[in-house]
């Protein structure tokens, strides 16, 4: 009898694929109906590769934000469209003149920010209408966002992680531990025919990819799916 393969593995909802976000510093987002904040502390969370800004807001909440570059402890962050700006402030779209560098954005309104939240992230201002505003995203996508989608100004802080090399298998490790990612990823034509469909000998040419069966369950229907029919359609 054969083993699960990591598709049902993960449906099953065991632990060894949920995420530990109880070890999380706390949900870093944008709060509606704020106005301005002052920044207590920039906190390292295993949870986001970017810095979390400790914001105590004026009417005494306390919460985390994406820290934006060049944000320091001390400083003022602002909200709403009368902010200026600055780096850190948080201002709507409709607010923000065209090829300002924003991050943090808001896929709808008063959602919390969704989009450009990785470190070293930036998205740009491109052109502005009555129906929406369209900015450029990192992947070079241009998006259109509702008008009242809130951003925050600058980049977000952490840039260049990526450029240091792990290195050792062993850092890789702890980076995925950290977050509770599935590491290492095994191709399921180098697997044994015990563990995946594609799984074959010990040979040098592995994989018996080929169309998944009819009637296959799921997790079964891997690679190639069956066609419906064949023949000319008439």
């Amino acid at each position: 009898m054969g083993k699960p393969i990591t598709t049902q593995k993960r449906g099953k909802g065991s632990q060894t694929f949920r995420s530990p976000s109880f070890k999380f510093k706390g949900e870093a987002k944008i709060l509606p109906h704020k106005e301005n904040a002052l920044v207590m502390d920039l906190v390292h969370c295993r949870g986001h590769s970017a810095p979390l800004a400790q914001l105590y807001y004026d009417d005494g909440e306390i919460g985390y934000s994406i820290a934006s570059e060049g944000l320091m402890v001390g400083d003022q962050v602002f909200f709403g469209d009368e902010a200026e700006l600055k780096n850190g402030n948080v201002l709507p779209l409709k607010s923000i003149p065209e090829g300002v560098i924003v991050c943090n954005i808001e896929l709808r309104p008063n959602d919390g920010g969704k989009l450009v939240r990785s470190s070293g992230a930036s998205a740009r201002v491109v052109s502005k209408a009555k129906d929406g505003v369209v900015l450029q995203l990192p992947s070079k996508k241009q998006k259109k966002f509702h008008p009242n989608c809130k951003a925050m100004i600058g980049v977000v802080a952490g840039g260049g992680r990526v450029d240091k090399p792990f290195l050792k298998a062993g850092n890789k490790f702890y980076a995925a531990k950290a977050r509770n990612k599935y590491w290492p990823v095994v191709s399921a034509s180098a697997m044994n025919a015990v563990a995946h469909p594609f799984g074959n000998k010990r040979t040098l040419r592995k994989s018996k990819a080929k169309p998944a069966p009819k009637n296959a369950p799921p997790g079964r229907k891997v690679g190639a799916v069956r066609a419906r029919k064949t023949g000319r359609g008439r």
